[in-house]
This record gives C-alpha cells, sequence and structure tokens, in this order.
C-alpha cells in the first residue's frame, strides 16, 4: 500500500474509500436511535478504514475492500458500544413494554393489540407509540441479558469464550436452539409486523422503503419494528429460552 512499491499511498486510498465508510455508517444508522450521529460513526469508521490500511497484506489472500469493510464495521460497533449508545431509561421502558406484552399474552391468548398494551401501562396510545418510536434500535438480546441468574457477575458468553478452545459463543447460541425459537418467535407475531420483519431483514431494505411498501410513514415503521421486537422478546421469556430474561 506504499508508493516506493508502486501502490497506492496510504492517503489515496482513504480516500478512495471515503464514499464506502459513508454508505456503512448511514446503513447502520438506520438501525438506530436519532441520539446516535452519523458522523461519530463516519469518523469511527475512518480509524477502522485507516487500521485496515496498515494492517492489510495481499498475501491475506482477500481484496482490499472486503477487509477493509470488516475493520470499518468493527470500528462502528466499538464506537457504539463504548458510548452505550441506548441510554439505560430507554432500555427499561422498553422492558417495561415487553413486560406487559407477556402479561396480555398470558391473559389474552394471543398478540395484544397496541390499544390493549397502552391500556394496560395506563398511557394514552400516543403515549405508547411516542416510547415505541423512542426505543428504536432495540435489539433482540443484549450483552446483559446473560447474566446469571442467581446474581453473578459472569455472563453467558464469558462462559463460552473461558476455556473452550476456539468454540464460536454465536454458535453456540444457535446450536442452543436460539435460532429455532427466533424463528417461532417471529411465526408469533402479527402479519403485518411479519411482513416488516422480512422487508427489513430478508430484503435489506430501509426504513423509508418499507413505509413506502406498507403505505405508512418512516417513523410508523421504526414504532411498529420496535414493537415487533418486543413482542418476540416477551415470547421467548414466555417459551423459557434461557437467554432473554
Amino acid at each position: 500500500m506504499y508508493n516506493v512499491k508502486g501502490k497506492k499511498g496510504k492517503n489515496d486510498v482513504l480516500e478512495q474509500h471515503a464514499p464506502l465508510v459513508k454508505k456503512l455508517a448511514h446503513q447502520l444508522k438506520a438501525k438506530l436511535p436519532p441520539s446516535v450521529e452519523v458522523d461519530d460513526l463516519i469518523q469511527a469508521g475512518m480509524m477502522g478504514l485507516l487500521d485496515a490500511v496498515n494492517r492489510y497484506e495481499e498475501t491475506h489472500g482477500a481484496q482490499f475492500e472486503t477487509y477493509a469493510v470488516q475493520r470499518i464495521r468493527g470500528a462502528m460497533l466499538d464506537e457504539l458500544r463504548s458510548s452505550d449508545w441506548l441510554p439505560r431509561s430507554i432500555r427499561q421502558n422498553a422492558r417495561k413494554v415487553e413486560e406487559a406484552m407477556q402479561s396480555l399474552l398470558q391473559q389474552l391468548g394471543r398478540q395484544p393489540q397496541e390499544a390493549e398494551v397502552a391500556q394496560h401501562m395506563k398511557i394514552s396510545l400516543t403515549e405508547y407509540q411516542a416510547l415505541l418510536a423512542d426505543c428504536g434500535g432495540h435489539q433482540l438480546i443484549y450483552y446483559e441479558d446473560f447474566h446469571d441468574d442467581d446474581g453473578g457477575h459472569e455472563h453467558f458468553l464469558d462462559r463460552y469464550q473461558a476455556g473452550q478452545g476456539e468454540d464460536d459463543p454465536l454458535q453456540s447460541l444457535i446450536e442452543g436452539g436460539f435460532r429455532e425459537a427466533v424463528v417461532d418467535s417471529i411465526k408469533a407475531l402479527p402479519e403485518r409486523e411479519q411482513l416488516l420483519m422480512a422487508l427489513y431483514y430478508e430484503q435489506e431494505m430501509n426504513l423509508k422503503e418499507i413505509g413506502a411498501v406498507m403505505g405508512v410513514s418512516e417513523s410508523r415503521v421504526c414504532q411498529l419494528h420496535s414493537q415487533a421486537i418486543s413482542r418476540m422478546r416477551s415470547y421467548l421469556r414466555e417459551h423459557s429460552w434461557s437467554g432473554v430474561a
């Protein structure tokens, strides 16, 4: 990657791939709450790109762009982890929604409607929908979901990383039935939310594109996505998948 070797200089490579960093940043930002600044993701991504330039060797057997994408995304995710991009208060509100859904699911024997969840939480439908919008970026599982129930400090993922050789913690989740449980939780969603999840995760459409397909606003898609994630988490707890607690 150096001029003395007849190759592009470092600055040239950075400039050439800067649009890639911006593209990846905007793709990630579409899945995160409004509090996350895309400029922060771009800055972290550029640091990841610089790291890729410094570390890359043609002997890796991979094209530079393929290698760089991994480094860029990794740097952006590290930035999100370090900045605690989903505040504790939002996670607490998301947990309240999940608990209301789980309680109503037990009472009604079906997925509750939005108005029923709002009534159970003793808030207006408008307030409930605003709460869903604030929970944008709500994930299916969080690292802290794997605390031991007895109050211990060791996490599920830490146990798998320690003393397990080259075992992959994610693969351990999959082999433990998590994949099948997630599929079942999606099937249990209302039809409209099943469609949303398919468009978002299988077709990789952004919120604006999904809104056009479903005939609703982008903000409404965000609300429905947050609600679908809450339904899935409550479903997984109700059906005793041990990871989501």
